[in-house]
């Protein structure tokens, strides 16, 4: 751009002229990436005197940058701005992945279990285990383990930004799962008040406390954030308590250097409150399964260290190195035996970025490796209620215990060229290097080793039709091994002399390995994306042939003992339709309104299965919709009225049990105190205003009987909630 003041000296009268300036260089294209470029100087006239004054562009901050990376990407993904959704509670991960196609996030009692799912991804897991199917990082650092990813650290408050990469197109992360990535982005001093503090309160005796602080100081800067958390619960037995520290600290040696560390504990105790059927919830949503009083899951403190280093070697190339180091506890006290955990992991990344022009065209390259392996990784099984267990043992005695073995390995190489004007295509390719076992100590002996090497490609295109209108497509392969605690899932001990897996007091709980093989899966993916009038909006289309998917069966017994039947299911197919908009319907200066729509449609089923057939996979609902109108004015005062619409989910594998549909309806009104020094802002909201019963998760069981199953959990009745967050520098 530039600026051109002229004074005509016949006239007297003064022009002011702006010049939008366009250069382009067909062996080097780089009007898109210098982006400081100062403009050439443009001649003077002759019979005016002339000031040019010349504008460099601004520098790009994180979150522009961030959604430029997005939506660069040829397939779907979505872009969640942390200040967007503090104007209302944040009690759980699922508040934070609201509204966005294609993610599958609900609460399930309150507190930090969730439910989620992308694409079908965790469908086979219970909502206190840890979630698979997906690969969870902190600041592009994997959080994913060999046994799954810890969901005890995933704390709303203190993130900046989220970005979700659905199925394949988390691909340069090494996220080779079929539902792909998520990536929590963390505040730092740059972006942060110096002190703040947000309170939140309402039914059910919650209640939430943060505290947090950021600065830059010289070529520091650091970020901390503590909350506190308590909630009586919906239901019975669902007693809620947290407490977490975040913490980041950086430096910047150059403008080519800097380095950052990353310390994250929380400590979490959850009631469990088991399953419930239709009918009950239908009934009383707040009565828990019969038989769980007093059972939880507790995580004592779950500590995650880690360290970034990124360095830049050129304008056109840089290398990011990160390792953690997560040491994880975990006890579920959920029947008769407790599963007491104790898991070690180190993880490390390299991830090296370079741009190069090929004839004037632009081409990105990127290599990654992404390395997760067990330190130590143990399950303990002990007494929990002695007449409960066969030949009343005593107290805490161990009856089960098990070494797990585990490492993961992807090495990953992309790159996207553009072949002609705005026309780019993708080709990629991974290497998986896996293995998984484990040795059963007592009260039997048995070991499991498994050990292979994949490959995994990927190809695509994205080609900009105009600014405002682009098309998309993949295709890609998926690997997903089984979590190692999923391993162990043979037959199970009998409380008779039965040999060989005779042993009262471990009676019910598995007393050998089962070799499963990896779930693997190539998707196909197209998808459009633009905008129109005032409407921001993308769709698209998957379809996933998927072999060997991991599946588990909840039965009234293995729920007791906190275990599943896990196995290899004979081939399924997962499609669906993504659709997401962003419609300004009023502006007026700083006054706004906007409605914000997410629509996700999952068709999950058997192929030609020996005694399922063509059934659809339960757990998830067919049609998922959510959308919110907010106001916003200028003198601080905005509104929201929100709504979420399932259809009836499945919950037996055999199609005879089924979660009713539901729509429930919420409201906000809030008001942000204007000021430049300081941010204050009040919210109140009402949920499920019409007190709607309904499931919010669905654990499938394997059959049902007359037509129900207890494979339920109530989502949360009617409630109000307030909050008052204050910042200041």
């Amino acid at each position: 751009m530039l600026i051109r003041y002229v004074k005509n000296n016949r006239t007297g009268i003064t022009y002011i002229s702006v010049f939008i300036i366009f250069s382009f260089n067909l062996e080097t294209s780089h009007a898109e990436d210098k982006k400081y470029k100062v403009l050439n100087n443009i001649n003077e006239n002759k019979h005016d005197s002339v000031e040019n004054i010349h504008v460099s562009r601004k520098r790009l901050t994180s979150i522009e940058v961030a959604k430029e990376n997005l939506r660069k990407v040829p397939g779907g993904t979505s872009f969640i701005d942390a200040k967007d959704i503090l104007k209302g509670r944040n009690a759980t991960n699922a508040d934070a992945l609201a509204y966005q196609p294609g993610v599958f996030a609900q609460s399930t009692n309150g507190g930090d279990s969730i439910r989620i799912s992308v694409r079908g991804s965790g469908i086979q897991t219970g909502v206190n285990y840890v979630r698979s199917g997906m690969t969870f990082l902190f600041d592009g650092i994997p959080l994913t383990t060999p046994t799954g990813t810890i969901y005890e650290l995933w704390e709303p408050l203190g993130t900046r930004y989220t970005e979700v990469y659905r199925g394949g197109n988390g691909f340069d992360f090494g996220a080779l799962q079929l539902g792909g990535a998520i990536n929590y982005v963390t505040n730092t001093g740059y972006d942060s008040r110096l002190y703040q503090a947000r309170v939140e309160a309402g039914s059910f005796g919650y209640i939430k406390e943060q505290i947090s602080s950021g600065k830059v100081i010289g070529k520091s800067d650091y970020y901390i954030s503590v909350t506190n958390s308590y909630g009586a619960g919906y239901q019975q037995n669902t007693k809620s308590t947290s407490f977490g520290v975040n913490f980041n600290y950086g430096y910047k040696f150059n403008d080519r250097i800097d380095n950052r560390i990353f310390f994250r504990y929380r400590q979490v105790d959850n009631g469990y409150p088991g399953y419930l059927t239709r009918a009950q919830i239908a009934a009383d949503p707040r009565q828990a399964e019969v038989g769980f009083t007093g059972t939880q899951t507790v995580k004592p403190g779950t500590k995650f260290l880690a360290d970034r280093l990124t360095i830049k070697i050129d304008d056109n190339s840089k290398i990011i190195i990160g390792f953690a180091y997560l040491d994880s506890p975990m006890h579920h006290e959920n029947g008769p035996i407790a599963n007491i955990f104790n898991y070690k992991f180190a993880t490390g990344t390299i991830d090296y970025t370079r741009t190069d022009y090929l004839y004037g065209h632009k081409s990105d390259t990127n290599f990654g490796i992404y390395t997760t392996s067990d330190l130590s990784a143990q399950e303990s099984d002990m007494v929990r209620i002695p007449s409960q267990v066969a030949t009343n043992p005593a107290m805490g005695a161990t009856v089960r215990h098990a070494n797990f073995i585990g490492t993961e390995n992807y090495f990953h190489l992309s790159n996207t060229t553009e072949v002609f004007h705005n026309f780019y295509i993708t080709a990629a390719g991974a290497l998986a290097f896996i293995q998984k076992g484990g040795s059963l100590t007592y009260p039997t002996q048995d070991t499991l080793h498994q050990s292979s090497v994949n490959f995994a490609p990927r190809g695509g295109f994205r080609y900009v039709i105009t600014p405002s209108l682009q098309i998309y497509g993949n295709v890609t392969r998926s690997l997903q091994p089984a979590n190692e605690w999923q391993l162990l899932n043979g037959a199970t001990y009998s409380a008779s002399g039965v040999e060989p897996y005779a042993s009262g007091p471990a009676a019910n709980l598995n007393g050998s390995w089962d070799n499963m093989h990896m779930q693997r899966a190539t998707t196909f993916e197209f998808g459009i994306s633009g905008k129109i009038f005032n409407t921001n909006w993308t769709a698209g289309y998957y379809h996933s042939a998927v072999k060997n998917e991991l599946l588990s069966v909840m039965t009234a017994q293995s729920a007791k003992y906190m275990t599943s039947n896990y196995n290899n299911a004979s081939p399924t197919t997962h499609q669906g339709l993504e659709f997401g908009s962003d419609t300004t319907l009023w502006h007026h200066g700083k006054n706004k309104i906007k409605l914000i729509q997410s629509y996700t449609y999952s068709d999950f089923r058997y192929n030609h299965d020996v005694m399922f057939g063509h059934n659809y996979l339960p757990g998830i609902p067919k049609h998922f919709y959510q959308g919110t109108i907010h106001l916003d004015l200028a003198n601080g005062i905005y509104a929201a009225f929100s709504t979420q619409v399932s259809s009836s989910v499945y919950a037996s594998y055999d199609n005879q049990a089924k979660a009713a549909p539901y729509h429930i309806f919420n409201v906000t009104f809030g008001y942000k105190f204007p000021g430049k020094n300081k941010d204050i802002d009040v919210y109140i909201s009402g949920n499920n205003l019409t007190n709607t019963h309904y499931a919010s998760a669905v654990i499938p069981a394997y059959t049902a009987t007359n037509h129900d199953a207890a494979a339920e959990t109530p989502g949360a009745g009617a409630g109000v909630f307030a909050g008052v967050d204050f910042g200041m520098n």
